[in-house]
């Protein structure tokens, strides 16, 4: 029978494939990785020898959540293929930055069933782990029909999004019921999947595998060194924001700047396609900018005022130069981003009022006494200075946060049995 949602969906998405490729092309003018390897998209991929396991992994930050799985599996499967696929070039540069060659990466194609088909009938894929809610009809149903199992790790929904899927039910719950397993977060997100289509028995709760960070001892050197460099002061870092957060940050601190000669300010725009634009905003509060990516990084010193992290893939390693985290994402319509990446390197966080892709996390690291949550960017400089005046508080709080993530991890061995158990 014709699934009248789906077909009207995917004629849609034929009709604004122009669209797709004009957007690459307009993208590619700060990012040119968006112009790279952009037939992959439809499909257009070499073929793979052997049938290797396929994981989609969209951007950043799915691709550092499954790195230690992977790692995992190369250890354990040495012949076993991989492909990795992401949607973005941060993503892709993500993925050689770890891997190193062990893994193949294409972009994942466009969720079109043409582009689908071709992909999986030359990478012929003995199954599909999907990492979060990255869920696309086309691709699902499409590995259904090749008899590719699919697996969900780490899902996550938020009942803004369960609103959103609900409006398109007749969509969703085919999609749903094609699934080999559903691996959620939390027990709130399986319900709202449930209330969508998902059936129960396909389901399982693990946590999430973001509690699973390891974090080399060369990252904590080298953040170490980068302190010492700067002059070991009272450091704080707004990590992976987003439009207008820097513009919030600085101008609601910028008179602890003026205050405290031993504050140093770090941004970490989460978009490299920014870098430029958020450097030119710094230089309106600070002649005393540095930006790492140029290679004055070398010339940092305790006269530095704001230090740019305008380099991809350096974000744990300026998290363990600093000593209070803000989360980007959160003071601008986002959702907020990963606060358990500081959490495990004992930094307290600081989270804004839009923190939805977190809620359950963020409201337990509060109540552990690890995060502040805050309802503007006018209620971070109080908070700083509290901070800044008992370091003590600083160090006190940053311990709740890595107590409350050590005491969650263990979904990614879970993750791993399944797997193994459904795929391998």
């Amino acid at each position: 029978m014709t699934n009248v949602p789906r077909c009207f969906y995917t004629g849609l998405f034929y009709l604004l494939t122009p669209v797709l490729l004009i957007r690459l092309w307009w993208r590619g003018r700060n990012a040119p990785g968006y112009r790279q390897r952009w037939w992959q998209r439809f499909g257009f991929v070499p073929n793979v020898a052997r049938n290797p396991l396929w994981i989609h992994a969209v951007s950043v930050g799915e691709t550092i959540a499954i790195a230690p799985f992977v790692e995992r599996l190369l250890t354990d499967y040495p012949d076993l293929p991989i492909v990795i696929t992401t949607m973005t070039p941060t993503g892709a540069s993500r993925v050689k930055a770890i891997f190193a060659g062990r893994v193949i990466h294409y972009y994942c194609p466009y969720d079109l069933p043409d582009a689908i088909g071709r992909f999986i009938q030359r990478v012929r894929p003995r199954g599909c782990l999907i990492v979060e809610t990255e869920l696309w009809p086309n691709m699902i149903l499409g590995c259904e029909k090749a008899g590719v199992p699919v697996i969900v790790a780490n899902a996550r929904l938020s009942e803004r999004s369960a609103k959103g899927y609900a409006k398109v039910r007749g969509l969703v719950e085919p999609m749903l019921s094609a699934l080999t397993l559903l691996v959620t977060q939390h027990q709130s997100d399986a319900d709202r999947f449930f209330q969508l289509g998902m059936p129960a028995e396909k389901m399982d709760v693990s946590g999430s595998i973001k509690f699973d960070i390891q974090i080399d001892d060369d990252i904590r050197e080298q953040g170490a060194f980068l302190r010492q460099q700067l002059g070991s002061r009272f450091t704080v870092i707004l990590a992976s924001s987003h439009e207008d957060e820097e513009t919030q940050f600085l101008s609601s601190i910028e008179p602890l700047i003026d205050k405290y000669p031993n504050l140093l300010v770090m941004l970490v725009p989460r978009h490299p396609e920014r870098f430029e634009s958020v450097y030119q905003r710094t230089l309106q509060y600070s002649d005393k900018v540095v930006r790492r990516s140029t290679g004055d990084s070398l010339k940092a010193d305790q006269t530095t005022k704001i230090y740019l992290g305008d380099t991809m893939g350096d974000l744990m390693l300026l998290y363990a130069a600093a000593d209070v985290a803000v989360m980007g994402g959160s003071f601008v319509n986002v959702g907020g981003h990963n606060p358990l990446e500081p959490a495990v390197l004992s930094m307290p966080v600081i989270m804004g009022p839009y923190h939805f892709n977190f809620t359950a996390i963020s409201n337990a690291m509060a109540q552990a006494g690890g995060m502040q949550l805050v309802t503007q960017m006018s209620d971070v400089p109080d908070l700083l200075e509290k901070y800044h005046a008992s370091p003590i508080k600083a160090v006190e709080h940053g311990r709740n946060a890595l107590a409350y993530a050590d005491s969650q991890r263990g979904a990614l061995d879970h993750l791993y049995i399944e797997v193994t158990k459904r795929l391998i």
